[in-house]
């Protein structure tokens, strides 16, 4: 997925409640919900800023020439400025674009 395009707030933001819950009926549950695709897109921004810093990486043994690689620093900068993985997740639940389920509500 491309969090890099997405609409999300990169400030703190006031949702309606009604609008979050609506989906469930149930404010707790969808916070749940939220927060587990939050951890989702945390993990996978974790790795990715990994595989490109990587790319950048010396590996010497010397601890005594340590300088700095202009491209890591511009690489991290870029992922700071993203916005947070729960102003992502909420912002996708909102456009309700997150599947979720309720195993006990399939039974009924």
């Amino acid at each position: 997925m491309d969090y890099k395009n997405t609409q999300a707030e990169l400030t703190t933001v006031t949702y309606d409640k009604v609008k979050i819950e609506s989906p469930t009926q149930n404010i707790y549950e969808a916070i749940s919900i939220i927060a587990k695709r939050a951890t989702q897109i945390n993990g996978d921004l974790k790795n990715e800023l990994v595989e490109k810093l990587e790319e950048f990486a010396t590996h010497n043994d010397s601890l005594d020439e340590v300088f700095e690689n202009k491209e890591q620093i511009e690489v991290s900068k870029f992922y700071e400025k993203l916005p947070k993985p729960t102003a992502i997740a909420v912002q996708e639940w909102l456009e309700d674009r997150i599947y979720h389920r309720n195993p006990e509500n399939d039974n009924q």
